[in-house]
């Protein structure tokens, strides 16, 4: 689907019946739903498609073409999502995209609201809040306030969500009605409650999203975090009640069933399907409701989806719009969400789908890892740079820094396997390695990188060997000699059979990538089963003795390595080569299979751990 929709729109986005691009909450839904492609695949093209898009609007100082403060519609704010993950890339020009997102930031700092703070959905629309707001503004808030050190703003982030469930809940069914109108004043709201009459599935769908998205940013230890999981969990059983028994699909209207006129909507499908998938995977809800998505999904694709002649696909079934107010006015009844066309293709629908195809895709493999926790370790390597926030943060191999230099792209694929990440910030003792069933350690510091280096003592050797022997698995990844502390980290290796040696090769030189060429051996097909063409630049290769094996050989040299010890296992190579710079497809040569590699062993080190572990 990302692919027929690049061809459709091959150099910009135009949103319905717009004849010219404009800045528009359906470009920053599709951007997102590419985002999510080019993570789950490493291919360099979709993150250049979101870059050329946006630098359509966004200039040198921030400003953004056709975007209109004064406005203060809160449709304005999802694109911003891309702009913060543009700014946190190895870019040379990201300064714009902080300075645009802090434009919509300040947006969203003086955007209207109702008595009780919740957020006018635009300027022309007072004293209303909508469903599709939360959507709108509160993914992108979340984000920001936490990249950009705003703990304050969780409050607020939790309030909006806080005031849909107190006014718009219906209190008998659990549905939640399109938008309440605090003043009363609009004709499509009850006088009692201000809410508007019907409930209409996408509006529905926007606020499920929301939910599940919000929390990957909101801090896990805040003492409102759980209300928003408890709404989520209020809301799952409500939309799997409503999942047509048949079909698997729900109704536009979603409480009126096979009333006259009532259709099986493709956008609120697709929407359901994604938050029932991803709330089961994360574990806000029960397990089971993975099933109600998958239903969902099935009949997504036997019903909605067609093969076009020039070998797209396009998605049928989705609504154009919904709305209330406005001229001509729409007054929120059932007749009226069925007078609103529908279109193949529609954006609304295109990208919910692209999210829920990644949900389901994560699913078939999530059990690999499941239950199994991979540390990083943060003691030997220790080095900081000034964050977005202007603090102090770490960086270099951690699993937190998105630009070229982390880990976060082979983080996330250990994460998509079922894993667990965390970070090991102190030294290997053995209430520190408990629980952990993957332990790397990268790059050991010099005194170049960090001014009080931890050096690997005779003491965190022989912690590691005991949690290797009782079945832990190990990665030792070395790095050229000028910049990994060898000495040391031999010493760990030495107890392996496993020796990096002081030598480099491999130098590339500029763009010459094939001077960083390894080719996988039939004998490292056990562990790369889908990649056979790797880029390791400026590598230590290894020498070995017993227990230790080579794994992969290059040229003579020994280029990966094994050891069995005890019930554990230990991998070793002479380079970091799968930090982001060499799996988001945007560095070297496409011909390199570095993304596929990196998920390759993460499969092969997870299903490493001894069953008794875990």
């Amino acid at each position: 689907m990302a692919e027929s929709f690049m061809t459709n729109h091959k150099d910009s986005i135009l949103v319905g019946k717009n004849t010219i691009t404009r800045w528009d909450y359906e470009q920053g839904l599709m951007l997102k739903a590419l985002e999510k492609v080019w993570n789950r695949t490493g291919d360099g093209k979709y993150f250049e498609y979101i870059r050329k898009d946006i630098d359509q609007y966004v200039r040198g100082d921030g400003s953004i073409r056709s975007y209109r403060f004064d406005d203060f519609n809160i449709d304005n704010i999802p694109t911003g999502r891309v702009l913060l993950t543009l700014y946190q890339q190895t870019l040379p020009d990201k300064e714009k995209y902080k300075k645009a997102s802090d434009r919509l930031w300040q947006q969203l700092e003086q955007q209207p609201r109702t008595k009780e703070g919740g957020y006018w959905h635009k300027k022309k629309y007072p004293y209303q809040m909508w469903l599709d707001g939360l959507f709108m503004g509160e993914p992108f808030a979340a984000e920001y306030s936490l990249l950009f050190n705003h703990p304050e703003h969780f409050e607020d982030i939790a309030n909006q969500f806080a005031l849909i469930e107190k006014y718009a809940v219906d209190e008998t069914t659990g549905l939640i009605y399109h938008a309440y109108d605090e003043s009363r004043e609009q004709k499509w709201a009850d006088k009692k409650t201000g809410r508007s009459p019907s409930f209409w599935a996408r509006a529905i769908g926007w606020y499920a999203i929301a939910l599940v998205d919000v929390l990957d940013y909101f801090p896990k230890n805040h003492p409102r975090r759980t209300e928003l999981v408890k709404y989520l969990q209020r809301l799952a059983p409500v939309l799997v009640r409503y999942q047509d028994g048949k079909s698997g699909l729900w109704y536009q209207v979603i409480d009126q069933g096979n009333r006259a006129g009532n259709y099986f909507e493709a956008s609120a499908s697709c929407m359901f399907v994604y938050a029932l998938a991803k709330g089961a995977r994360m574990g806000y809800i029960t397990e089971n409701y993975a099933a109600d998505a998958r239903r969902g999904y099935n009949a997504i694709l036997a019903n909605f989806i067609e093969e076009e002649a020039n070998g797209t696909i396009s998605l049928n079934k989705t609504v154009s719009v919904g709305g209330l107010g406005g001229n001509p006015y729409r007054d929120g009844s059932y007749a009226y969400y069925l007078s609103e066309p529908i279109r193949k293709n529609d954006l609304k629908g295109l990208g919910p789908f692209i999210f829920a195809s990644v949900e389901m895709e994560i699913a078939a493999e999530y059990g690999i890892g499941k239950g199994k926790t991979v540390g990083l370790d943060y003691h030997f390597n220790h080095e900081f740079r000034k964050g977005p926030a202007g603090t102090e943060e770490a960086f270099h191999y951690t699993w937190e820094d998105r630009q070229h230099s982390g880990f976060w792209l082979w983080g996330n694929i250990f994460n998509e396997l079922g894993a667990k990440t965390t970070s090991i910030k102190a030294a290997p003792a053995r209430d520190n390695l408990k629980g952990i069933d993957v332990y790397i350690i990268v790059d050991p510091d010099t005194k170049k990188e960090t001014a009080n280096p931890q050096y690997i003592s005779p003491g965190d050797i022989k912690e590691i060997e005991k949690w290797v022997k009782a079945g832990g698995i190990l990665v030792l990844m070395a790095n050229d000699t000028s910049n990994c502390e060898i000495p040391h980290f031999n010493k760990l290796a030495q107890a392996f059979g496993i020796q990096f040696s002081n030598r480099n090769r491999n130098m590339v030189q500029g763009m010459q990538f094939e001077q960083g060429k390894i080719t996988v051996s039939a004998s490292a097909g056990q562990v790369f089963k889908n990649s056979k063409k790797l880029y390791i630049k400026e590598l230590s290769p290894l020498s070995l003795t017993k227990p230790a094996i080579a794994l992969l050989e290059d040229d003579g040299d020994i280029i990966m390595a094994t050891s069995r010890y005890g019930k554990g296992v230990v991998f070793a190579v002479g380079d970091p080569w799968l930090y982001n710079e060499y799996l988001d497809g945007r560095r070297i040569d496409s011909s390199f299979e570095n993304f596929a590699a990196g998920k390759d062993l993460a499969v092969w080190l997870l299903n490493k751990v001894p069953k008794r572990n875990q």
